[in-house]
């Protein structure tokens, strides 16, 4: 049996895969195997030694200390992808609020008093102030054509707009995905100088904090909309305030209401609905129960944000080890002499790496003692072992 243990509420269809009788799942679980989570901050909870893998259903992970897992052996698993719809239609519907001035123009009916005569001629008299423009013909830049970048480019050039894209680490899978009318930017100010509007698709890190910023916004065709629907700091919002008062701004959409933007009409802040769908929450907890089970059982990686891709199927009547290393000279090596002196023969090994760290699966035909885990346990730079039985 494994247990699971819930840190917020996960859709149903996700626990869902995880089968009752190899399977416990609740919140008050006592030494979990795994740990499965929304928007939990794990940066201020102890997080267990029995802990061998963290699933958060959702694209980000900064609520979850990565680096320390990293340090401990322990995959993070996400669900990219998984929310790109809602995320996307989302930034749509932004596009169209900004384009046609819907936001104050809501504030401005519903401010209307008076008599049915009295109401028409206010109408009548106060539309001019909302005149917006269509979007065919626009140009929108999207940074980052990550599976929901890719949907917000593919859904602008339907609308007629003109697209343009950057990406250098873009998948091919991804690439498979983009509609071949999407330009290609050479650069992030090359885009930029070519959009009114820009959509920013990107994880924080810190070569992407404050990526919009004065310099960018003044190289944008005018008046420019930013639709900020990734991480609040990607854009400088003194840069936008700034923007916006002097004119060359037209709109600041985000998922991220900040004090600074209280009031403005001129913003378009709704509190953090990218993903608030019931679609896009079953559909996380789905991939990322699908991501845990396949680690428990198999010891495979998909979608981890800290540790290499690896997949090997595993065979009936096989066992395999499980053991993430630092990525340094010799591991498999050492791995491999440990086996040797305990006369285990390898079937088959996989050895990928990534960053710092490094992820060895190694199936063999016979039962594994535990003085040989004991024994790799012990190799300099080892930091997690697991015997699993197929």
């Amino acid at each position: 049996m494994f247990k699971v243990k819930t840190l917020n509420n996960i859709s149903v269809y996700g626990l869902e895969r995880l089968p009752r009788d190899r399977y416990e799942v609740a919140s008050d679980i006592q030494n979990p195997d795994a740990l499965m989570v929304r928007s939990a901050d794990l940066h201020k909870a102890e997080i267990p030694a029995s802990v061998k893998a963290i699933g958060r259903a959702g694209a980000g992970t900064n609520n979850i200390p990565v680096a320390a897992m990293s340090a401990r052996g322990v995959p993070v698993f996400n669900a990219p992808g998984a929310n790109a719809n809602a995320v996307k239609e989302l930034v749509l519907a932004s596009m169209l609020l900004a384009a046609r001035n819907i936001a104050p123009a809501l504030e401005f009916v519903r401010g209307l008093e008076g008599s049915e005569d009295e109401l028409h001629k206010l109408v009548e008299d106060g539309k001019k102030n909302y005149v917006g423009f269509e979007l065919p013909g626009r140009s929108l830049g999207v940074i980052g054509l990550g599976a929901i970048g890719v949907k917000v480019a593919n859904a602008a050039l339907e609308l007629g707009m003109e697209v343009y894209g950057y990406d250098p680490a873009m998948t091919v899978h991804n690439a498979w995905q983009l509609n071949s009318g999407v330009r290609q930017a050479l650069s992030v100010d090359d885009l930029v100088s070519k959009s009114q509007f820009i959509s920013v698709h990107v994880p924080l890190l810190d070569a992407t904090r404050k990526l919009i910023n004065a310099e960018r916004i003044r190289l944008m065709k005018k008046p420019g909309v930013v639709l900020n629907f990734a991480r609040a700091e990607i854009v400088d919002e003194d840069a936008v305030l700034a923007a916006l008062a002097a004119g060359t701004m037209r709109a600041y959409a985000c998922d991220f209401p900040s004090g600074k933007f209280k009031g403005n009409p001129k913003v378009i802040a709704t509190p953090h609905l990218g993903a608030s769908t019931g679609e896009a929450e079953d559909n996380c907890a789905i991939m990322v129960a699908d991501q845990l089970r396949e680690f428990l059982e198999s010891g495979n990686v998909r979608n981890s944000v800290n540790f290499p891709e690896a997949v090997m199927p595993l065979p009936a009547g096989k066992q395999r080890l499980s053991i993430v290393n630092a990525n340094v000279p010799n591991m498999v090596g050492q791995i491999t002499t440990a086996l040797a002196q305990h006369h285990i023969n390898i079937a088959d090994l996989l050895n990928k790496s990534r960053g710092e760290l490094a992820y060895t699966l190694v199936d063999v035909d016979q039962a594994i003692p535990a003085e040989l885990v004991a024994d790799i346990a012990k190799i300099k730079g080892v930091l997690a072992t697991r015997v699993i039985v197929s």
